[in-house]
This record gives C-alpha cells, structure tokens and sequence, in this order.
C-alpha cells in the first residue's frame, strides 16, 4: 500500500484506518505485505502494535522521496544458524568475493539484456553493450564495485538514446539534478523498500551485506540485491513512463533539486506497482511468479549457498 497524503494510520478494534481530514479509510491488512509513506503520516500507538503483530513493515519517505526509515516488526523468521554462517561469508575474504562477483555479473548482465532490448528497436547502444561486455569482474571487493561503477555509467550513459525526451547528463543522487536523476532516485527507493520487505520474509539479516559495506545507518544487503533488479524494474519503468509521455514536464517542481510532484509520484508508483505484478514463467519451479517474488527467491538462493546447500548464482535475465 502506499500512502502520498498526509494523514494519520489509527487501529479500531481489529481494525486499521487511514485517516485524512474529515475521511476514514479501512485498510484491509490481511491484503497487504507492507505501507509506504510518502506523506507526512502519523502512526498511533495502537496501529504501530497491531502493525507490528501483523508482520507489516512500514516504510518513511521524506518530501523528496527519499528513504528515511521503517517501522520494522521483530524477526519473525529467526535463524540464529542462517545469521552466523552469513557473517562468516562476510568475514571470509574469498567467500565474500564470490557473493560480490556475482551481484555484479548479475547486473552486467541484467544491463546488456536491457540494452540489447533497445538495440532490437533500432537505437543505436552498440558501443555501450562492447564497452559493457568487454568489463572483466575480477579482484578483490574495490575493483569489483569499480566494474559495477563502469557498467552503470555507460548504461547511463545510453539513456540519452533510449530516452525521447529529457538530457541526462550524469548521475546525481543528493539533490537531483534533473528529471531523470529525479525519477532514478525515486524509483530506487522504491525498490530499495521493496527488497528489504522481501528480505523480511526469508532467515537473512539485512544488514549483513557482501558488496557494500554493512552500515549502522542501512539495510546494505538490500542495496546488494536492489542492484541486480534496477535494470530491470526500475529502469525499465522509467522508459515507459518517459517514451509513453506518462511523465512530463508538468510532473516535476524544483526545491532543492529536480522532484516528482505528488502527481508524479502517484503516476510512477502505480506503474512500479504493475512492474513488481508482472509474471513470469519460472524454468526451474516450472510455474509463473511475480518480479517481486523473484527478489525473495535471491534471498532463498543465498540462504541455500551459505549454508552449502547450493552454490548461489545470481538472478540474470531469461527472456
């Protein structure tokens, strides 16, 4: 569920409602998995309680989209084993190194299938697909984010052929700079939120990663396996939204940066939501799942790998 007003989340007997101005909304929460707030939303202490009972995680946006926290419940899937033997993958140079390799050779290739997808329709991304497969991912963890560092930038770098309107001119997170860079560090917290939920429902801790650096202010394995999906979730999302002239100009307002407006923001979230919807045909499980599934199944395949059941390989792109 996500929430772009400001309002304020109350419990009711069993009962959760939202709350805005003179209205009273029912949420049905045995039909949601977690809120997003994106409004200046008060949680009372009742609905926090029955919230938390519930397994709902509830995640913070401020004014301009950004992550600033969650009301997480208490693990409920508590495997003292899992956590143990994922630090030790962290703490291990070469177990952490193959994590690490991976997440990137997921992305290097979730990126190539992106743009030869473009390159099918007629835009010219030849030489960011040779510059982006001639990248070797070898070393130890700084080289390895230095690749992942080169494959983003060409693939940045070609936004301004796939796009049909806005210039990008280069990645710029704090404040956006322009429209795209905007609709990025949106989306991204989106899906940043979105994994850490995913996470939420497997034995993993997230904040033990393997390619970022853990961090007392972070989930940084969420960031670890939001990378692998961007290209595909939110990257994808944003050409839509931008080639279909679903956002435009109108949609934007200038603060401290280049922003979504609330209109902007409802447009961008409606159409993430039916990106996380979309299904697909498993070839292993031989059955359709959702893309959101397919971010809590990385996190079983990392639980099989650590725990030496299965060597861990990350998501890459089948169809």
């Amino acid at each position: 569920m996500y929430i772009t007003s400001h309002g304020i989340l109350l419990r009711k007997d069993n009962t959760l409602f939202f709350v805005k101005e003179d209205i009273k909304q029912q949420i049905p929460i045995h039909a949601i998995s977690e809120i997003n707030c994106h409004g200046k939303v008060t949680v009372k202490s009742g609905a926090a309680s029955f919230l938390m009972k519930e397994g709902i995680v509830v995640n913070f946006f401020n004014k301009y989209g950004f992550y600033e926290g969650s009301l997480y419940p208490k693990i409920k899937l508590n495997s003292g084993l899992v956590v143990v033997k994922q630090s030790e993958h962290y703490l291990n140079h070469d177990k952490r190194i193959y994590i690490a390799n991976e997440f990137v050779e997921g992305i290097k290739h979730n990126v190539l299938k992106t743009l030869k997808y473009y390159s099918k329709k007629g835009k010219e991304l030849d030489e960011y697909i040779d510059n982006i497969e001639k990248e070797e991912i070898k070393g130890d963890i700084s080289q390895i984010m230095s690749s992942e560092g080169r494959i983003w930038n060409n693939f940045y770098q070609s936004f301004n052929i796939i796009l049909r309107k806005f210039n990008f001119i280069k990645r710029e997170i704090r404040p956006p700079t322009d429209e795209i860079n905007s609709l990025l560090s949106f989306g991204n917290s989106l899906l940043y939120t979105t994994v850490l939920s995913e996470l939420y429902q497997t034995y993993l801790h997230p904040s033990v990663s393997f390619l970022h650096e853990p961090s007392e202010r972070r989930f940084s394995l969420s960031l670890d396996i939001a990378d692998i999906f961007k290209p595909i979730i939110v990257d994808r999302t944003i050409f839509k939204l931008v080639n279909n002239n679903m956002i435009n100009k109108k949609h934007f307002s200038k603060d401290v940066g280049v922003l979504l407006n609330d209109a902007g923001k409802q447009i961008f979230i409606s159409e993430y939501q039916k990106k996380l919807e979309t299904t697909i045909k498993h070839p292993t499980l031989n059955k359709k799942v959702s893309y959101k599934y397919l971010i809590r199944l990385e996190g079983y395949k990392l639980i099989k790998h650590i725990l030496n059941d299965q060597p861990y390989e990350s998501f890459r792109m089948w169809w």
